[in-house]
């Protein structure tokens, strides 16, 4: 079964001028692949994959695989509430050169657990493309349920969770029914995650810092707590910032503050609120990301 551990980077999507930016998403792939980063993450939550065309979804994908160059490893997001769609969109992607898929539990149409299982199992099956599944109940409206979990992880070709409902003692719980990689989905819960038995992390943060988050989690995962907690205090500020508004406006707004990209997005998601833009200019200044 394939290992999971460290950071993988959540990319965001770049726009100008309402098209996809390609040469600044080529470098920010550049930036986290010398940062480090176990892996990268295109068209998730932080993708804005819902204003994506499947055309633009799969050629995102294409084009990271292509500009990380084996460099990294590669987990497309193809999940959706149609299991049909999932099925069809990971196989594509597994066409493309993905590593991996992260698989949202369905949205919208709230599935029984029974319907979830069955949901991720038929992608895992039809494709056999390693899957992440990706527990977000404050997005999907429905959890994945512990039991559940255990369930699908008997699945070889499902291989970790993403853990973003923010607890800290669901880990615990799932580690100690089931044997399944935990990756946390908050960068606040990164260390405390790990430290009682996560591997790793998809971070939103890690687009704008890879090489300070793949240090943080490289010193707790060598049981070096102290020195990741130095880390983590010190850029604490910036990962609570990234959910001052719906992510992922902040971190958008964070990286065309430090002149990465043009801050741009599509309807329904729009510009950062001055009075978060004058709090989250502050807390970048306070982690020496802005002078």
């Amino acid at each position: 079964m394939m290992e999971f551990k460290g950071v993988y980077t959540a990319l965001i999507t770049p726009f100008r001028n309402g098209e996809i930016d390609w040469d600044a998403l080529r470098k920010i792939v550049e930036l986290q692949v010398a940062g480090r980063v176990a892996g990268l993450v295109p068209v998730g939550t932080t993708g804005e994959s819902p204003t994506l065309s499947c055309k633009e979804h799969l050629e995102v994908i294409r084009r990271v695989v292509e500009f990380a160059a084996g460099r990294c490893r590669i987990i497309a997001g193809t999940g959706a509430n149609s299991t049909a769609e999932a099925v069809e969109l990971t196989r594509e992607a597994k066409e493309l050169g993905a590593d991996a898929t992260l698989q949202v539990t369905p949205y919208y149409n709230k599935p029984t657990q029974e319907g979830i299982y069955r949901h991720f199992s038929t992608v895992a099956d039809k494709v056999g493309l390693p899957v992440v599944l990706y527990n977000v109940p404050g997005r999907s409206g429905v959890p994945i349920a512990e039991a559940t979990v255990a369930r699908l992880a008997k699945n070889p070709v499902i291989a970790a969770v993403k853990e973003a409902a923010g607890s800290v003692d669901r880990v615990s719980m799932l580690k100690d029914i089931c044997d399944i990689t935990v990756l946390s989905g908050d960068d606040s819960l990164a260390l405390p995650m790990v430290s009682v038995g996560a591997a790793g992390v998809i971070s939103v943060s890690s687009n704008i810092i890879p090489a300070e988050m793949s240090e943080m989690l490289d010193l707790a995962l060598a049981g070096d707590f102290k020195g990741a907690l130095k880390l983590h205090q010190k850029y604490y500020c910036l990962f609570r910032d990234q959910f001052v508004e719906t992510n992922p406006i902040p971190i958008k707004a964070a990286m065309a503050m430090a002149g990465m990209i043009a801050e741009e997005y599509r309807l329904p998601l729009c510009e950062l609120s001055p009075e978060h833009r004058e709090k989250l200019a502050a807390s970048l200044k306070r982690c020496g990301i802005l002078k």
